[in-house]
């Protein structure tokens, strides 16, 4: 199983040269990837964005947006053109996560309806593709760049939902947990599996999961601060996702180790600080 670390986009108050380094010292230290969070009202940098700086900074690492809300993305010509571009300038290193989004207040502020999110997705990935395959738009041709990846950038869609998982083996790549447990991933990745042989799609889809950190003295208290910051929205919920993250060089292993004995191809370790030490702590417990 690969093992990924996430940018801390997400982590209020971080600067651009710490995210910059970040993503230098996770390529250095063997991560196979760097994730980005998506949301609109929260101080996080935009994924694409972010993930430009860093591919700027690094030549191997893949760059996941895990994921990004691609309903408010509403000119989906112009998403297919950024995603694209960073596909290209990174050398093909581009995967893109895509999910619904469950904030309402991320759709408020974008101005569009929180309903038919899953029928507009749809629409998007047809188009997406359809673009990313040179199709001619005008008198200049197709929409470009053309990316690097033949075909458009690896797309891994997330959600729990049997019509995700349908929308995976119909459009998608794979498919990525945002949260939950082990058992809870092995669950999804079975109705990922059954959904891919009756849509009839050859080899097999790959599958990922996010988990939170947090290591060093602090760790426990800096996990929940963020966490129960982020995840205020839904209430007494946040204390369970706070709980569940890994603050000690123990339960990050643990929930490697039961991750991979469950299927999963990539487990991303979300970071809940952007303290410089993390990298160097998680890769030292995982890697």
């Amino acid at each position: 199983m690969d093992i990924g670390i996430g940018l801390p986009n997400a982590v209020p108050g971080t600067t651009g040269r710490v995210l910059i380094d970040w993503a230098a010292n996770a390529e250095e230290a063997g991560f196979s990837t760097l994730g980005t969070i998506g949301r609109i009202v929260y101080p996080n940098y935009e994924e694409i964005v972010a993930l430009s700086a860093a591919a700027a900074v690094t030549s191997r690492i893949r760059l996941t947006t895990s994921v990004l809300l691609a309903p408010l993305y509403t000119n989906t010509a112009l998403f297919a053109k950024q995603a694209a571009s960073l596909d290209r300038l990174s050398g093909g290193r581009l995967v893109l996560g895509l999910g619904l989004g469950g904030r309402d207040d991320d759709f408020s502020a974008s101005a569009i309806p929180a309903t038919g999110k899953g029928r507009h997705l749809d629409e998007q990935l047809t188009e997406m593709k359809r673009i990313w395959s040179g199709e001619e738009r005008g008198y200049a041709g197709g929409i470009g760049p053309e990316p690097a990846r033949r075909g458009g950038p690896e797309l891994i869609l997330g959600g729990t939902a049997e019509a995700t998982f349908r929308r995976v083996a119909l459009l998608g790549d794979g498919w990525i947990m945002g949260g939950g447990t082990p058992d809870m991933f092995a669950e999804g990745a079975a109705s990922v599996d059954r959904a891919w042989k009756d849509a009839g799609r050859p080899g097999r889809p790959r599958k990922l999961a996010l988990a939170y950190f947090a290591l060093g003295p602090d760790a426990r208290t800096e996990a929940e601060n963020y966490l129960l910051h982020y995840y205020a929205w839904l209430g007494d919920i946040a204390k369970q996702v706070s709980a569940g993250a890994g603050v000690s060089a123990e339960m990050v292993k643990g929930y490697a180790a039961a991750f991979e004995s469950r299927g999963c191809d990539e487990l991303i370790f979300v970071p809940t600080t952007a303290s410089p030490d993390q990298v160097r702590l998680l890769a030292e417990a995982v890697l």
